[in-house]
C-alpha cells in the first residue's frame, strides 16, 4: 500500500464519520463499526481477518477500561447520593467568599472531577451552581463555566479517567509522572478557560430566558446531614494517592521485593479504584445510614448509563486496530517519521479530528493514541507523559454538536444553540489550544 493511498483512506474514513454522524444523524457506534470494516476492506485486508481485527481492538480496549468505567461510575454515584459532592462544594465556596465563588467552583470541579466522568460531574454539581448563583446574585455562566472547564480538564488530562489510561498504555507512560504533569499543566488551563473566560462570556452572552431546571434546583434545600469534608476528600483522592505510591514504588523500595510488588499491586488502576469504591460503601454509605440494599441499588442504577460509553470506547479501539492491522497506520507512521512532523502536534491533530468526527473525547483520545503510539516508538526524545496530555487536550477540541456534553450544557443552562457554541464550544476549544501550547512549552524542559 502506498503512503498516499493510506492517507487518502484515513482522511476519507474520518470525513465519512463526520458526515454520517453530524449530517445524517446516524448512531455513532454503528458508524464507527461500519467505517472500521469498510476501511479495512478498502485497504486490502482479507475479509476473514476484518471482523477478528476489530474484535481484537475492541476487546483489548474494553478489557483494560471497562472495570475503570464501572468502578468510577459507582464511586461517583456514592459521592452524589451521600451528599459528599454537596459538602465539598459548600465548604470550598463558603471559605472562598462571594467575590471568589467562580474560583471556588473551579477548585470543586478539579477535585470532584478526578473520580467521575464529565457528564456525571455536571449532574452532581450544577444544582449547587444554581443555588450559589441565586444566593450570591452571580450570573450562572460565571459559576457553571469554571466548573465545567475544570471537569473537562480532569477528564482529558489526569488519570484515572478511562481515556487517559488508554493513552498511558499506548504510550507506555508513567502514571504518577503523568498525574503530576497533568496537575501542573492542567491547573492554569482550567483557570484561563474557567474563571478568566467566564467573565467575558457572562458579559457578552446574557441569559434572558427563564430556566425551569434552575428554578427546580434553587427551590430545593441543601441537606444538613452531610458527610465531613475531610472524609469525602480522602475518599475521592484515595485512588490517585494509591496510583502515585505505585508509580514511586521503585524509588522508595527495592525493586522486585515483596513490599515493592505489593505497592505496585495497590497502585494498579483497577485495584486503587476498587479499594476507593469499597471505602465509599462504608464511609459514604453504611456510615451515613444507608442499608446494604440501598447501596446495592445505587451501584446497579449507576451502571446502566455506562453501556453506550463502553460501546463507543470499544468501537474506537476496534477502529484503531483496523488501521494498524490493515497497514494504514504503519504507512502514515513511516510518512510522519520521514517527514519529521512534530509528534506532539500530530497527536493533538489526530485527537481533535476524531473528536470532531464522533463527538466523544474518550473515543478521540483512545483512537489517536492507538495511531500515534507506534510513531512514538521511533521518537525516543518525546516524553510519553506529554503525549498523554497533548492527546487529551486535542480530544476536547471544538465542543461539537455531536457531543452529548454540548446538549447537556445547553439544557442545564437554558441556552440557545448559538449561545452554547459561543460559551461551551469556546471553552472546550480554549482548553484544547492552551493544552497544545503549554505542552509544547513543557517539552522544552521535560
Amino acid at each position: 500500500m502506498t503512503t498516499t493511498y493510506a492517507i487518502i483512506l484515513a482522511v476519507a474514513a474520518i470525513l465519512g464519520i463526520i458526515v454520517l454522524i453530524s449530517h445524517y444523524r446516524l448512531n455513532p457506534f454503528i458508524v464507527l463499526v461500519t467505517v472500521s470494516f469498510l476501511i479495512a476492506i478498502a485497504a486490502g485486508m482479507p475479509m476473514d481477518h476484518v471482523v477478528s481485527s476489530f474484535e481484537k481492538g475492541a476487546g483489548h480496549v474494553l478489557g483494560h477500561i471497562a472495570t475503570v468505567i464501572a468502578l468510577g461510575t459507582i464511586l461517583g454515584k456514592m459521592l452524589a447520593e451521600s451528599g459528599g459532592a454537596d459538602r465539598i462544594a459548600l465548604t470550598i465556596s463558603d471559605r472562598a467568599g462571594k467575590n471568589r465563588v467562580d474560583w471556588a467552583m473551579m477548585i470543586i470541579g478539579l477535585l470532584v472531577g478526578l473520580p467521575v466522568f464529565f457528564e456525571v460531574g455536571v449532574v452532581l454539581l450544577f444544582p449547587l451552581a444554581f443555588v450559589l448563583s441565586a444566593r450570591t446574585n452571580t450570573p450562572i455562566l460565571r459559576l457553571a463555566l469554571p466548573l465545567a472547564a475544570a471537569l473537562s480538564v480532569t477528564h482529558a488530562m489526569i488519570p484515572p479517567h478511562p481515556a487517559t489510561l488508554l493513552a498511558l498504555d499506548a504510550y507506555h507512560a508513567n502514571t504518577g509522572y503523568t498525574i503530576f504533569l497533568g496537575v501542573i499543566i492542567g491547573t492554569p488551563i482550567a483557570i484561563l478557560a474557567g474563571p478568566i473566560f467566564s467573565k467575558f462570556a457572562a458579559k457578552y452572552v446574557p441569559i434572558t430566558e427563564e430556566n425551569p431546571l434552575a428554578e427546580q434546583f434553587v427551590k430545593k434545600e441543601v441537606p444538613t446531614n452531610l458527610p465531613s469534608f475531610s472524609i469525602t476528600v480522602i475518599t475521592i483522592l484515595s485512588p490517585v494517592l494509591l496510583m502515585l505510591i505505585g508509580s514511586a514504588a521503585d524509588l522508595i523500595t527495592t525493586p522486585k521485593s515483596k513490599l515493592n510488588i505489593a505497592l505496585h499491586f495497590l497502585g494498579n488502576t483497577d485495584i486503587a479504584l476498587l479499594l476507593a469504591t469499597i471505602l465509599s460503601f462504608y464511609v459514604l454509605g453504611l456510615a451515613r445510614g444507608f442499608s446494604k440494599e440501598t447501596i446495592l441499588k445505587f451501584a446497579n442504577e449507576s451502571l446502566a448509563p455506562t453501556a453506550l460509553i463502553m460501546l463507543l470506547v470499544g468501537a474506537g479501539g476496534g477502529f484503531g486496530q483496523e488501521l494498524i492491522d490493515s497497514g494504514i497506520s504503519k504507512a502514515i507512521t513511516d510518512a510522519a517519521v520521514s517527514a519529521h512532523i512534530p509528534l506532539l502536534i500530530l497527536a493533538w491533530l489526530l485527537a481533535a479530528l476524531v473528536r470532531l468526527a464522533c463527538g466523544s473525547a474518550t473515543v478521540g483520545m483512545s483512537t489517536a493514541a492507538s495511531i500515534a503510539g507506534p510513531i512514538l516508538a521511533h521518537s525516543p526524545h518525546v516524553s510519553p507523559e506529554l503525549m498523554v496530555l497533548v492527546t487529551g487536550a486535542g480530544s476536547v477540541a471544538f465542543g461539537p454538536l455531536n457531543d452529548a456534553g454540548f446538549w447537556q450544557m445547553k439544557q442545564y443552562l437554558g441556552l440557545t444553540v448559538p449561545q452554547t457554541i459561543k460559551t461551551w464550544s469556546a471553552v472546550e476549544t480554549l482548553i484544547a489550544v492552551l493544552g497544545l501550547v503549554f505542552v509544547l512549552i513543557a517539552s522544552l524542559f521535560v
